[in-house]
């Protein structure tokens, strides 16, 4: 069957934490990789914090079903970092959730507007506590986008299977005439349970990832 409609993850996938320099000036006393691995726990779709103890692990799970659990958690886990002093950790969790810090990949735009030109409706699926809408909106994209699934809105995270199913109806396509392209096989490759397709994308930083989302699509569209 042709695939009729997709979805996508964001965080990832469409876009990625970037423009971060003036954050990470709060984060002088880690070394670089201490850095690209704490953004990297921050944005993780799935899995454990190694910044959080034991007893927390549960409420970082469900992080994305609350946006007052998300700010508390995240707050505690930059703490756990070394993050100290008045407001520091309140200051960078709030540039985690501003637009203008998230980087479209250089092909989102080209994936997106191919899509609509081709009659071919998309969805975005996300683990998220926080309405990235705003982020679509500021790069022109928002238009292209025709069903939006957003996990602290739905009271769902993936792979729940019935959050990729409201994704669908969303769209107006049968999950079986649907393509999800994400970066997580744990957490996007939930759509397969309702026999979508699925493609998996690397989470790379923007300039070493200039066409991932176009060759993903390929193989599944007659895209120019």
């Amino acid at each position: 069957m042709a695939v009729r409609g997709v979805l996508f993850d964001y965080s990832g996938t469409l876009f990625r934490l970037e423009n971060f320099s003036a954050a990470l000036d709060d984060l002088a006393d880690l070394r670089t990789e201490e850095r690209v691995a704490l953004l990297r726990r921050l944005t993780a779709p799935v899995g454990p914090s190694a910044y959080l103890p034991p007893e927390r692990q549960a409420d970082w799970a469900r992080r994305d079903l609350d946006p007052a659990l998300h700010r508390a958690i995240h707050i505690e886990l930059l703490e756990g970092t070394g993050l100290r002093g008045p407001g520091v950790a309140e200051r960078f969790y709030e540039r985690l959730i501003d637009p203008s810090y998230w980087t479209p990949y250089p092909d989102t735009k080209a994936a997106l507007r191919d899509l609509a030109d081709a009659g071919i409706p998309v969805g975005v699926v996300s683990n998220i506590a926080w309405d990235i809408r705003e982020v679509f909106r500021r790069h022109g994209l928002h238009d292209l986008v025709t069903g939006w699934v957003l996990s602290y809105e739905e009271g769902r995270i993936k792979p729940d299977p019935e959050l990729f199913r409201i994704a669908c109806r969303r769209i107006g396509v049968p999950p079986e005439d649907v393509l999800m392209i994400g970066d997580s096989e744990e957490a996007d490759g939930g759509a397969g349970a309702l026999g979508s397709r699925v493609a998996i994308v690397e989470p790379l930083p923007t300039a070493e990832r200039p066409d991932a989302l176009l060759t993903a699509l390929r193989p599944h569209l007659a895209l120019a």
